[in-house]
């Protein structure tokens, strides 16, 4: 039998050579575990909680005191009598006799606007409904749907009690549903809500397409520029590169508030066109808060992200293989279009992604130049964040718009191939 072959402390060396992987394994994960640690803590993390949130609301079964962090169950009783008895059922007097209790722990643990709340995302006028109730919830005596229904008429209506049963679990697809402009109707199906409420779909539908205009727009004006500054010698080159980047150098509420002055209807562009004849006082173009403004001050703004990847990749090519194929008889267009053009597609692609996955998601500017055409599903989700309180519906919506954005990314990895995607 061959002798094992041994280092010279006399540990055989597989295991020397295992433990020395080891160690160098060890050594590599304590490098990246900080970048590890801040990608985990300040994305994945974070992607993970809105996901959560857009299914989870516990604000009509649980309240919390935020003195001492407990969190106590409430409407149990109505849970149970959900739980007994199927969709569709018509709430009887076994019904409202849970209700009722229920009523009296909201009133003790001041919680009832809190389960109001909850509903009012699904039925409005729901949280007056509950305080009015909770209000005299110790008063109330059987038979006690008389006695609701005497405090309000709208706790006999069937769309309440439905809001009531979605709403008596913590986990609900409801706001995904809200988010498409559907609804469960008050029988548990699931159906478009009035005409005159759709609104999420129409923005949905209004962000895409304004992306993707500005997504073209950055194309056209980028791709001359990112020619011009890879053909040029270095030293003018570098000057004009300067311009390119100046716009990082100044604030995006600096750039947004310029293209206020400028678009507006008595402003310094409306100005010109009419001291100059162009047009008369009284046809001065409106140019803000529609999307008219919203997409001259994004493609401004986008520009730069479109302008770098092409750059990038013009830099790399040899023109040589233009002057070549111009020797062989190429037209300047069929030079262009089957020689050099082909070589910019990873820096377009990339530069297409960058600008239209920022462009979703943009907030200030439209808020600030779009108005009311102009205003995209951030703007929406900013204002179910921080103006409704319903963190759930902002959830949902921003899940969507991360899904289409991971669909786009999916679709770009089959049709040209995420290896070939070039950012500099």
């Amino acid at each position: 039998m061959a002798e094992l072959l041994k280092t010279v402390d006399g540990i055989p060396l597989k295991a020397a050579l295992a433990k020395a992987q080891q160690r160098a394994k060890r050594r590599a994960f304590f490098l990246v575990f900080p970048l590890l640690a801040f990608v985990l803590i300040t994305f994945i993390f974070p992607i993970g909680q809105m996901l959560y949130k857009s299914v989870n609301n516990d604000g009509f079964v649980a309240t919390k005191d935020f003195g001492t962090g407990v969190t106590t169950p409430i409407m149990t009783n109505l849970a149970d009598w959900f739980d007994a008895n199927p969709p569709g059922t018509e709430p009887d007097e076994a019904a409202f006799t849970a209700l009722a209790k229920d009523l009296v722990v909201l009133k003790d643990l001041k919680a009832p606007g809190q389960a109001g709340t909850r509903i009012n995302y699904e039925r409005s006028g729901s949280r007056s409904l509950f305080t009015k109730a909770a209000r005299r919830a110790n008063k109330l005596e059987p038979p006690y749907k008389e006695a609701l229904i005497a405090v309000d008429e709208d706790w006999a209506d069937p769309g309440l009690w439905q809001a009531m049963r979605t709403s008596s679990s913590a986990f609900t697809t409801n706001f995904y549903l809200a988010a498409l402009d559907r609804k469960r109707a008050d029988d548990g199906s699931v159906e478009q809500v009035p005409e005159n409420r759709r609104v999420y779909v129409t923005l949905f539908q209004r962000t895409l397409i304004l992306s993707v205009v500005i997504t073209v727009l950055c194309f056209l004006l980028a791709f001359p520029i990112a020619h011009l500054l890879a053909t040029l010698p270095m030293r003018y080159s570098n000057l004009l590169m300067i311009l390119v980047l100046l716009p990082f150098w100044t604030s995006l509420l600096v750039r947004t508030t310029s293209w206020m002055i400028l678009l507006q209807s008595q402003g310094v562009l409306n100005d010109a066109m009419v001291a100059t004849g162009i047009l008369a006082d009284e046809n001065r173009i409106q140019m803000m808060y529609n999307k008219t403004g919203t997409i001259i001050a994004m493609v401004h703004i986008l520009l730069p992200f479109m302008v770098l990847p092409l750059y990038s990749v013009m830099r790399m090519i040899n023109p040589s293989y233009v002057r070549a194929a111009r020797s062989m008889g190429a037209t300047s267009w069929t030079a262009f279009r089957r020689i050099y053009f082909p070589q910019t597609v990873p820096g377009i692609g990339a530069g297409a992604l960058l600008v239209f996955i920022l462009s979703v998601g943009y907030y200030i500017t439209p808020a600030l130049v779009g108005g009311a055409d102009g205003q995209l599903i951030s703007n929406l989700i900013a204002f179910h964040m921080q103006k409704s309180l319903n963190w759930s519906m902002a959830a949902a919506l921003a899940a969507i718009l991360l899904g289409a954005v991971v669909v786009l990314y999916w679709l770009y990895d089959r049709l040209i191939g995420i290896d070939n995607l070039k950012l500099g």
